[in-house]
């Protein structure tokens, strides 16, 4: 029975789904071709095809298999890869983003030319060493030899990057199971409010009724885009810090909170019903990690406001020491108060970056 259901997870499900699909959304009509048939969908029981737009410029839908590995993509691991890129599409630096069921474990930026792509993918690995483990990786760059390296040295479903080098490709080909999958087209993609409206997100109900929604796109370009509500504004690594942590926050399934610090990830909180139980999940999760001597001097993002200063409350006691919240409570003058009585640096950014998967 053990062999039985262990082999259920490495074999491809036959799907009968049809070449194309045709989508009309008022006088638009948009041709999607079959991209490719999927291991299985979100479970192995559920056959699942990937579908491309025939027109437009790709990303996700321009992947390119370079090697397959256990059977080729589950659905669980395609919409991994996307939302990896959902999140280090934001970054002009070098960029790694470390997933687990849609969500980043770990996500880490260069601080500087000091910095090796190894060295990236490292912290954000060791974000969540334990939820790293069978992750999906995704990079904004090419990665090198000394990267691949380090991806082999713990358990990686597989990874995502703009190329590879000959090194790079050589070292993955140790591990037979692994997936990797190469990708472009980043910087074209829309980022911020006034870039182009695309691609329209589409949500199936259980009776096959649908939601349309423009994509979600943030205000929230630098710094000077944030509006800091405290007595104290934030130094400048703090700053870079609170820009990073909103750009992640934003791919975190909702309530989220994202802890970080010199361009990594410290904890995340993710899918809570309630707003002080992520900020309580993503400073214990640091501090289980083995990150507790780095909290204090920390910023945090949560991608909803805090509607009571108990919040507040965690953050001056674990010494984190700013955070970015997009601001809109009734208590919100309480909580700037509970801010400025722990010197602790608010901003607010006048948007809400909810995520539900």
């Amino acid at each position: 029975m053990s062999k039985k259901l262990r082999r259920m997870y490495r074999t491809r499900l036959e799907e009968e789904f049809p070449d194309a699909v045709k989508i009309v959304i008022g006088d638009d009509e948009i041709v999607f071709r079959k991209a490719m048939s999927l291991r299985y969908g979100e479970n192995p029981h559920q056959p699942a095809a990937f579908y491309a737009p025939v027109e437009g410029t790709l990303t996700t839908g321009a992947l390119e298999v370079v090697k397959t590995g256990k059977g080729g993509l589950s659905q669980t691991n395609l919409e991994d890869v996307n939302n990896s890129l959902n999140i280090v599409r934001y970054f002009e630096e070098p960029a790694c983003a470390v997933m687990k069921h849609l969500n980043p474990s770990g996500v880490a930026v260069s601080r500087g030319q000091e910095d090796s792509l190894r060295e990236i993918y490292a912290r954000a690995r060791d974000c969540d060493s334990l939820a790293a483990f069978g992750s999906f990786v995704g990079f904004n760059t090419k990665v090198d030899e000394g990267t691949a390296e380090e991806i082999l040295a713990t358990y990686v479903e597989g990874v995502a990057a703009l190329d590879f080098d000959d090194g790079a490709l050589e070292v993955f080909e140790q591990k037979k199971d692994l997936r990797v999958l190469r990708t472009g087209n980043l910087d074209k993609m829309s980022r911020f409010i006034g870039d182009p409206l695309w691609p329209i997100s589409i949500k199936t109900e259980m009776d096959g009724s649908i939601v349309l929604s423009a994509p979600m796109l943030t205000k929230i370009r630098g710094p000077d885009d944030l509006d800091f509500v405290t007595e104290r504004e934030a130094t400048p690594q703090e700053l870079r810090d609170l820009i990073f942590a909103w750009y992640v926050c934003m791919n975190v399934r909702s309530n989220g909170i994202v802890l970080a610090k010199e361009g990594a990830t410290l904890g995340v909180g993710t899918g809570q019903q309630d707003r002080v139980t992520a900020v309580k999940l993503a400073l214990e999760k640091a501090v289980d990690r083995g990150h507790g001597d780095e909290v204090p001097g920390s910023v945090l993002a949560s991608d909803g406001f805090f509607p009571f200063s108990d919040s507040i409350e965690l953050l001056a006691e674990y010494g984190v020491t700013a955070c970015v919240q997009p601001g809109g409570s009734i208590r919100d003058k309480s909580v700037i108060e509970a801010c400025d009585e722990h010197g602790i640096a608010m901003a607010f950014t006048g948007e809400r970056c909810f995520r539900h998967f």
